[in-house]
């Protein structure tokens, strides 16, 4: 189980430094946020989250004051290209497994930022599990995400996403919508 631990946490934390924390059974590695572009009002959080106990537990909620509303949200692209981000309202973590919360599939979605994010700093959070309860963890700013440009929003269904609280015209593909 260490051996899939360390892989993931070279997977994630790379180019950054890796910072993890273990609560009980579970191990959070690598919180981080790819900087956002300046004015964006949405980001991306990303983390792996490793159960080391023999019963699942599911993140069930997030909360911080780096923005307004904090879910966990899936990024899925279609077979005919289209892209859609659903909320989920929980995700599992699976006795002995690990969870990645990643560009392009399961991430933190930040919506109304508060405030500029800028690379070096950390910022706390809450990670609301079913069993485990509350767990105090800081994102790390991480770079920006190179070479990524705007989301091309015209292909993606946003029919399955409240966007009443989100600002499009910012959103960058720096792991904002991912």
């Amino acid at each position: 189980m260490k051996i899939l631990a360390i892989a993931a946490a070279l997977f994630i934390a790379a180019p950054a430094v890796a910072h993890d924390l273990t609560v009980g059974d579970l191990q959070i590695i690598h919180p981080h946020i790819p900087q956002p572009a300046p004015g964006a009002k949405s980001a991306g959080g990303y983390m792996a989250i490793v159960n080391n106990g023999a019963e699942a537990d599911r993140l069930v909620g997030v909360e911080t004051d780096i923005a307004g509303k904090a879910e966990v949200h899936e990024s899925k692209v279609a077979a005919d290209g289209v892209g859609t981000m659903e909320h989920v309202e929980a995700l599992e973590i699976p006795a002995g497994g690990t969870v990645s919360l990643e560009r392009g599939g399961y991430h933190v979605m930040l919506m109304g930022l508060t405030g500029t994010l800028t690379e070096g700093e950390m910022h706390k959070a809450t990670l609301i599990f079913e069993k485990a309860g509350r767990v105090e963890i800081e994102f790390q700013i991480d770079p920006p995400m190179m070479g990524m440009g705007q989301m091309d929003h015209s292909k993606m269904d946003h029919s399955k996403m409240d966007h009443s609280h989100m600002d499009h015209s910012t959103m960058g593909h720096d792991g904002a919508g991912d």
